[in-house]
């Protein structure tokens, strides 16, 4: 959709390079984007730097809600990785979604904002996956209730399952 837009891109990176494969994939992921697309590293407070860098962004893609909303969560996870502290997550997700919501509201652009659906599959045996399912849920329907068109893909195909409103 961005490449055949023919608009000026500001891509939003949200990975992290945690270990070595993940660093593979963010390497594989720069060198596949258009090189006229300017990128944008924010694993947190995403809103705020894509208000102070979009400059004459005519698009900006936020790859991805997902990634954002667990780097958010990871600040307030113990050191074992088994507990988290739901309520202090809660609020800082939340807090990264007002400023995500408020760029939205700024930024003369049109937005593609990236994310996943991890409410299909079975409930998460563990509370920290439920935790971070229904903070990403709840991510979801606060951008998908404010966007314009909202797609589903599925095997590759993509399915509108919200039409943007006719003036």
């Amino acid at each position: 959709m961005a490449e055949k837009s023919g608009k000026r891109v500001l891509f939003v990176a949200t990975a992290q390079p945690g270990d070595e494969e993940m660093r593979t994939r963010i390497e594989a992921h720069r060198r596949s984007r258009p090189a006229g697309w300017l990128t944008l590293e924010a694993p947190s407070h995403a809103g705020t730097q894509i208000a102070q860098e979009a400059g004459n962004a005519e698009l900006v893609i936020i790859d991805c809600l997902t990634l954002l909303v667990s780097n958010v969560m990871g600040n307030f996870v113990s050191p074992s990785g088994d507990e988290v502290d739901i309520l202090l997550a809660e609020k800082a997700v939340s807090s990264e979604l007002d400023e995500l919501l408020l760029c939205l509201k700024k930024v003369k652009a049109g937005f593609l904002i990236v994310t996943n659906e991890v409410g299909l599959g079975l409930v998460p045996d563990n509370a920290l996956g439920r935790a971070y399912r229904d903070l990403l849920g709840k991510a979801n329907q606060q951008l998908a209730n404010v966007a314009d068109e909202v797609y589903f893909m599925v095997a590759g195909i993509p399915v509108k399952i919200k039409q943007a409103q006719s003036a």
